[in-house]
């Protein structure tokens, strides 16, 4: 099967198959607007694209996939340094560009420019590229050094997309819509990506207010916790959902209070799911199954996953025990690019990959994510205490808008618990004594900061090691 089945083969002609912000194509348009870009590839090996939230964005990942050549996608707000590193350590030897854009000949040095032309079209034919070749070269948030380049097969995106369909019953005549960035794995291998596999319509709002979600009515909406959470702040736009089959959330943790008041307001509960660049999605809530607040759901079909603690030996599924989470299976990448040391320190000696995730398995084999090992599990007194946990017990409170909860080096307890909220009208003290209500006491905070906001990447996750250097 082709990886791009549906855009390769539907004869379907109704307009606005795919809608990104306001323009949009039919099936076979999209599909002869993309032969046009394969046509200009001239069998390059890897190629950048520049990953606006616009038509070009697709037509040029499209085009350059059914050409074999491998995308990297670079983020429309990259500057210099992070443009350039990608593209000198990714050998890209072009970039896809708009047509008609206004661009600097020195934003790209010394590699050719491609010009997307959504004027062009061409019915040309190609054969399928090897399932075991590169589709996709997706560039890591840097937090631990320079960006590393993730390398992403045809076989694991396809298998990540059919293990989906299976999960959430993703059908031709689901209508997605979502308004994610096209350079990660939310917005272009699940957003745009799944449609162009598996059929059914896309609408990319362009910026992803609860308005715009409201007016796209959608079968199946994609958010990050970002986007709900402003979408419950608006009711109305909240209630317009009601019409949706499916609301999922993903790229972070979806706190308690949001993921209730979605419900309570669309009548819909929200599934969850899990992944990384380096994984994809290997797990998730079933459309057609058991929804449990605070999991993720079950692995994927072929994926399979396990707890260790600190030593690699393995803990427990017993639905309390806190390890960090590795996986193997289908959908798991080819290795970091030229990062051979990396690839080894990410992978055990038997094979699985090393999430360096938090979490816990129940004995029905569900997952809940606590978080990262190096800034979500936090070894204070003795104990070990999950930030997420301590994060949804201050956002229950009606004085706190936002809460980010890390370990801070401590002589005594080894970390002391610390949470940095945006808040209104409310005293450290009365927080900590709030928390130590609900929870047990050793997982109050010891330390409570207020913040005009919290540093968020592209998708919405908090960055924690930003607020213990700031």
């Amino acid at each position: 099967m082709r990886l791009l089945s549906w855009l390769s083969e539907s004869i379907d002609e109704r307009p606005n198959a795919v809608q990104i912000n306001d323009r949009g194509v039919p099936w076979v348009e999209l599909r002869r607007l993309a032969a046009a870009v394969a046509d200009d590839l001239h069998g390059l090996d890897r190629v950048a694209v520049e990953a606006s939230t616009d038509l070009t964005t697709v037509v040029g990942v499209a085009g350059a996939l059914l050409a074999g050549t491998a995308v990297v996608p670079v983020p429309p707000d990259a500057g210099p340094r992070e443009r350039d590193h990608i593209l000198r350590d990714s050998a890209a030897e072009a970039v896809l560009v708009p047509a008609h854009g206004e661009h600097r000949g020195d934003d790209y040095p010394g590699r050719p420019l491609i010009p997307v032309d959504l004027t062009r079209r061409a019915d040309s034919i190609r054969p399928e590229p090897d399932p075991a070749d590169t589709a996709l070269i997706l560039y890591t948030s840097g937090t631990t050094g320079a960006p590393k380049g993730v390398v992403l097969s045809r076989r694991a995106i396809a298998a990540c997309l059919d293990g989906l369909a299976d999960a959430w019953d993703w059908a031709p005549d689901d209508l997605l819509v979502h308004g994610l960035p096209l350079f990660h794995v939310h917005g272009l291998v699940l957003g745009v990506l799944g449609p162009l596999r598996l059929g059914g319509r896309l609408h990319h709002v362009g910026r992803p207010t609860p308005e715009r979600y409201a007016d796209a009515a959608g079968s199946l909406y994609f958010g990050v916790p970002t986007i709900w959470s402003r979408i419950v702040a608006a009711p109305e736009a909240a209630r317009a959902l009601r019409s949706a089959r499916l609301l999922v959330s993903g790229s972070a943790a979806l706190p308690t209070a949001v993921g209730a008041g979605l419900t309570a307001l669309t009548g819909r509960r929200v599934v969850q799911r899990y992944g990384m660049t380096e994984t994809l999605i290997t797990v998730s809530a079933r459309a057609d199954g058991p929804h449990q607040p605070d999991m993720v759901g079950l692995p994927l079909p072929g994926v399979r996953t396990r707890l260790v603690d600190d030593d690699g030996a393995p803990l427990p599924a017993d639905g309390e025990t806190m390890g960090e989470l590795q996986v193997c299976g289908p959908t798991l990448f080819d290795g970091y690019l030229h990062r051979p040391e990396a690839d080894a320190a990410s992978h055990t000696s038997d094979g699985w990959f090393r999430t360096g995730d938090v979490a816990t398995i129940g004995p029905d084999g569900w997952h809940r994510i606590v978080g990262r090992a190096a800034t979500d599990l936090i070894k204070s007194g003795g104990y070990r205490i999950g930030a997420g946990e301590v994060e949804d017990a201050l956002l229950a409170h009606p004085g706190v808008r936002e809460a980010a909860v890390v370990g801070v080096p401590d002589s005594d307890l080894g970390q002391q618990v610390t949470a940095y909220v945006v808040s209104d009208g409310v005293t450290e003290s009365e927080l900590i004594d709030f928390v130590a209500r609900q929870l047990s006491a050793h997982k109050r905070p010891r330390q409570v900061r207020r913040v005009d906001a919290l540093p968020r990447n592209a998708l919405g996750k908090v960055q924690k090691s930003r607020l213990t250097t700031e």
